[in-house]
């Protein structure tokens, strides 16, 4: 309990303001009523259900400010576990999600001092990466760097979608007793993804129970062939960007389910008289690769800005990932120290006959033949970047040649997409 016997942490920020994360089923309920009237009715219910019935989160993920004075929460953000796979290595993740604060008490560190705790609550949780869907810039100063594609994609005309040669594709609404195909079918597609969130069937379950009426809430639509076999799955969220009907994930496709898929889109985006289709998905995806063959307008991509709070504890990590790269490279057998200097530290990585031995962090030592700003290390190491790339726009990420090939093979450019946890 916080020092005051509310909530399960307590720090006084200044006269009145206390600084806490929530404690108990009441906590989480002033929360959410204080996100509803910040971000929208729909995030109050998203909230309680997130804290309340998600089967990954905790209660003491919620934090927030209370002006003791009047009893409000006055600002407010959370940690939301999830899984990553990269490079089919699993690393437990946390997002920074809800983000907000009453205009009145804005400019006076609320957000800084949360951030400190949520890091604090990372640590605690064993997160070596961290994300946020966040606004512009704001983040960089909390370390925080754009470094895998989120959103953007395509918008389709509805008189460019065919119709389907036949009417074998019929399509159904998901119920939760689909969760078990569904995070078959969620496997199957992701494993097409170097990165990507990993969902569990219990995950599913709260998807697919938890979201009617929150700001999370969609559609998910299963797709069934002639012998009423399970043959892929379409998502359409309620609350999205633009005009368009939209869709935010879906299953692996073949050209067949997908030209069904999409007609049975146009269709519904008619009844609802949208203008268009707008694809937020994998670009790789054969939803996507079709709709551009059918001539969608590409809108560009945001990102998701991500933190590494120790750059040493990930790569030990990723160490089986980072070894098969090596393996299937010119440089297999790899015996060789290879000192990354992120000019505020040095990172040695030990490579013993193509094994990773050992990952340390020597501190500062300054110079060497690998030196990358940390903030341009994370696009690097989760291959949103290339070094090339990244050289062309930041002169100080130097590389002596002779290190180039062994950079360029431990951290290539990877085909990524998350979708949430929720």
């Amino acid at each position: 309990m916080g020092e005051s016997g509310r909530g399960g942490e307590g720090r006084v920020l200044e006269e009145g303001l206390v600084l806490r994360t929530a404690g108990s089923e009441d906590d989480v309920a002033r929360v959410a009523a204080f996100n509803g009237a910040i971000h929208g009715s729909g995030v109050d219910p998203f909230t309680r259900h997130l804290f309340l019935h998600h089967p990954h989160t905790h209660v003491e993920d919620l934090i927030f400010v209370e002006d003791e004075r009047s009893g409000q929460v006055v600002s407010s953000l959370c940690l939301i576990p999830s899984t990553w796979s990269y490079g089919g290595v699993r690393i437990p993740a946390g997002e920074m999600g809800i983000v907000g604060t009453l205009e009145e008490y804005r400019r006076r560190g609320l957000i800084r001092a949360q951030v400190a705790l949520f890091k604090r609550r990372l640590r605690q949780r064993g997160c070596l990466l961290s994300h946020i869907q966040g606004i512009p810039y704001y983040y960089r100063q909390f370390g925080y760097e754009y470094a895998l594609p989120l959103e953007g994609g395509l918008r389709l005309e509805l008189r460019h979608v065919p119709i389907p040669p036949d009417g074998s594709i019929t399509f159904r609404p998901a119920t939760p007793e689909d969760a078990p195909i569904l995070s078959r079918l969620y496997d199957a597609a992701a494993a097409d993804l170097d990165i990507h969130a990993v969902r569990d069937e219990a995950t599913w379950r709260y998807v697919l129970t938890r979201s009617a009426g929150t700001e999370m809430e969609r559609e998910i639509w299963i797709l069934q062939d002639r012998a009423g076999q399970v043959a892929g799955y379409v998502c359409a969220p309620k609350v999205h960007f633009g005009d368009e009907l939209t869709v935010n994930e879906v299953s692996r496709l073949g050209f067949d389910g997908a030209v069904a898929t999409l007609h049975h889109l146009k269709t519904l985006a008619r009844e609802r008289d949208k203008p268009g289709l707008r694809l937020t998905l994998p670009a790789g995806c054969t939803l996507m690769r079709l709709a551009r063959s059918l001539g969608a307008h590409d809108l560009g991509t945001y990102a998701w800005q991500i933190h590494v709070p120790d750059v040493a504890a990930l790569l030990r990590a990723l160490g089986p990932a980072l070894e098969r790269r090596i393996a299937a490279s010119a440089l297999a057998g790899l015996t060789r120290d290879v000192d990354l200097d992120l000019y505020r530290e040095t990172v040695r990585l030990r490579f013993r006959s193509g094994a990773l031995a050992e990952v340390t962090d020597l501190g500062f030592t300054g110079g060497g033949s690998i030196q990358i700003p940390p903030p341009q290390f994370t696009p690097l190491l989760l291959g949103y970047r290339t070094r090339e790339e990244l050289h062309a726009t930041h002169p100080d990420l130097r590389i002596a040649p002779a290190w180039r090939l062994l950079v360029d093979t431990l951290f290539p450019k990877t085909t990524s997409f998350l979708y949430t946890a929720y």
